[in-house]
């Protein structure tokens, strides 16, 4: 499942350093704190590689 916008896919990238242990999860703030313990690695991975060029900023509400 790909990103919506280019900040999930910004949190998810987070949030995949510090599941691979590369960055301090206490580091980690908001959704991305969320993330790595609600994610598996493989779903943070899918939503990290989203090419971000045509997403928005932020996800609108539908």
């Amino acid at each position: 499942m790909p990103a919506k916008s280019k900040a999930q896919q910004k949190a998810a990238g987070a949030a995949l350093s510090a599941k691979r242990g590369e960055t301090k999860k206490s580091d980690l703030k908001g959704a991305s704190r969320e993330m790595v313990d609600s994610m598996s690695e493989k779903q943070l991975e899918e939503f990290a590689e989203t090419e971000r060029k045509d997403l928005p900023q932020k996800k609108k509400d539908d």
